[in-house]
């Protein structure tokens, strides 16, 4: 199970912080600054990068958020199936109507087939 820390500061120092030119819309501004971000989280090795946002800062958040969303889908773990029982009383009841069911059917066939 990983533990991450509560405070965003924290969590950063224990990442390694590239910033890189994002791609895609935005014209002057996205083709001149490096805003775009990406994680190198070094204690689980998960990356996760972000360019959604004009601001390097704001990308920076975004990474936080979709790191500890990774992180916390890593940490699931389905519930133990408990397997149940048919009690001995309703098998009995199962059988008793699936006898009467065939017995049913056999009443239908015709007796010129025998």
């Amino acid at each position: 199970m990983i533990i991450l820390p509560q405070s965003d500061e924290l969590l950063l120092q224990e990442c390694r912080f590239e910033a890189f030119r994002a791609s895609g819309p935005g014209g002057q501004h996205v083709n001149k600054t490096s805003s775009g971000v990406r994680l190198y989280h070094l204690p689980t090795g998960l990356v996760v990068t972000s360019q959604q946002e004009r601001s390097q800062w704001l990308n920076k958040l975004v990474c936080l958020k979709k790191l500890r969303q990774k992180v916390q889908k890593l940490n699931y773990r389905p519930p133990k199936r408990i397997p149940t029982k048919i009690p001995k009383s309703a098998k009995e009841k199962i059988l008793k109507q699936k006898a009467k069911r065939s017995e049913k059917k056999r009443m239908r066939t015709s007796s010129f087939e025998e």
